[in-house]
């Protein structure tokens, strides 16, 4: 066993005992020579095996329940006002068409159904047409579970939809506090960081994830990593930049299938515990190497993301087939409203 070899294997024993992955180790983990990635994912699985259910992957679908006009300035994002980009731009949806989705949901076979909406934070008003939506859902009992992204809530709104049956809420950081203000200049990462925090205080599971290639170090890329394993939170969306005509990052640099796959088994290494889902970009960065990538991770989204088509459900379908998987169908028993 060379010293690549067994450094690999360190680090993915360090894993399984979960024991802390320092930051020299992380990047050496983004640095390692292409001809071990094969080893590298066969142990990024073995820790993904030890800590979730093994042989299964989640569906997860979203719907852009409130589209355009963002008062921020994120370069990467089709939404913002500040661009002009080739989008849709409406209103909160009415609660029938956030029922609509979640049926479109399950239909893709999904396990869980996230409402998203544009935006620095929902409105109190939006936050009760959003809660008078998911107990649309309950009422009809579909059996997937709901999460909801709507940008930087206080305390009051995230009570009134754990209430309403949410039981985890997306807020990404999108990239290290470092590089942070090169993408965006309207908040600030700190904000996005407390609102984590928030969220985990009120009882209810955090969905937290970053995009990658949009000229981010490998330094970057280890320290949302390590963010993320400080704050313990319990999905990592893992996100690859799909440049869109009219932002700032439409000739950005992306990553290649290698690069790709080395983020992942360093996200799998540092967050074990966490499940790890594969979404926006997945399609045109993983490319032929799209199965690798499901080994190390829990979940992918499916349907489309907020403003582009995402990969046809049924190759989706066929590589779970392929890899002999089975999509996981469990749905979180409510814990009851909170006072």
């Amino acid at each position: 066993m060379d010293r690549v070899e067994s450094f690999l294997f360190e680090v993915s024993e360090k894993a399984i005992a979960y024991e802390p992955i320092d930051k020299e180790t992380a990047l050496k983990l983004l640095q390692i020579p292409d001809q071990y990635i094969a080893l590298m994912v066969y142990l990024a699985q073995k820790v993904k095996n030890h800590f979730h259910p093994p042989d299964k992957v989640e569906f997860c679908s979203i719907i852009n329940a409130k589209s355009g006009a963002c008062s921020e300035d994120c370069k990467f994002c089709a939404q913002s006002k500040f661009y002009k980009t080739p989008i849709n731009i409406y209103n909160l949806v009415p609660k029938e068409e956030i029922l609509e989705g979640a049926y479109r949901g399950v239909e893709f076979g999904a396990n869980r159904y996230c409402v998203v909406l544009s935006g620095r934070s929902a409105t109190k008003e939006e936050v009760e047409k959003i809660c008078e939506g998911i107990e649309e859902i309950k009422k009809e009992e579909l059996p997937i579970n709901v999460c909801v992204s709507a940008g930087t809530l206080d305390e009051e709104s995230l009570k009134r939809l754990k209430s309403a049956g949410v039981k985890r809420v997306n807020h990404n950081l999108e990239a290290s506090e470092n590089f942070f203000p090169k993408i965006v200049s309207t908040h600030t990462w700190r904000e996005r960081y407390e609102t984590i925090k928030r969220i985990k205080a009120v009882g209810l599971s955090t969905c937290c994830g970053g995009i990658f290639g949009m000229g981010e170090s490998d330094e970057d890329r280890v320290d949302l990593a390590l963010t993320y394993r400080e704050l313990e939170v319990d999905s990592i969306p893992l996100n690859f930049l799909m440049p869109i005509e009219g932002t700032p990052m439409d000739t950005a640099p992306g990553v290649s299938p290698l690069e790709a796959l080395k983020i992942i088994a360093m996200f799998r290494f540092t967050n074990p515990k966490a499940e790890l889902r594969l979404c926006g970009g997945r399609e045109q960065n993983l490319r032929d190497f799209h199965g690798m990538a499901v080994l190390m991770t829990n979940a992918m989204m499916v349907g489309g993301y907020l403003t582009r088509a995402g990969r046809d459900i049924k190759k989706d379908y066929q590589l779970l087939k392929d890899l002999r998987y089975e999509r996981l169908l469990q749905i979180e028993v409510p814990s009851g409203n909170i006072s």
